[in-house]
């Protein structure tokens, strides 16, 4: 993790951590982003990380909370694909949290975490 924490270093960001630049993201930087929040990058969080990842590159932009939601509840269950479980898993917020790891900006839209 140490060479990630060198890139990251060296990788523009704003006053809050988030990717200035989401094409600078990688899986090792995520590991060492999950750290900076105080969260293991665990195989749920990842299967969300990954998510916001492949959403964005085919869509140019991030997915809202509900269309995640709408993804977690085909791969995990209804039970495990409400707010409250995002909460669980991000508990500053899928846009704080989640969308930070996964290398986004910062995202404008509130309907991230609604």
């Amino acid at each position: 993790m140490g060479a990630a924490k060198a890139e990251l270093a060296r990788i523009e960001r704003d006053e809050e951590g988030f990717l200035l630049y989401p094409e600078d993201w990688s899986p090792a930087l995520a590991e060492t982003l999950a750290a900076e929040e105080g969260l293991e990058l665990d195989e749920e969080r990842g299967e969300v990380v990954m998510y916001i990842r492949d959403y964005f590159e085919r869509n140019m932009v991030v997915p809202e909370a509900r269309t995640l939601l709408h993804h977690l509840r085909e791969r995990w269950g209804a039970e495990k694909a409400t707010r409250k479980y995002l909460y669980r898993l991000f508990p500053y917020g899928y846009g704080q949290q989640a969308c930070k790891i996964a290398g986004m900006r910062k995202p404008r839209k509130l309907m991230l975490d609604v």
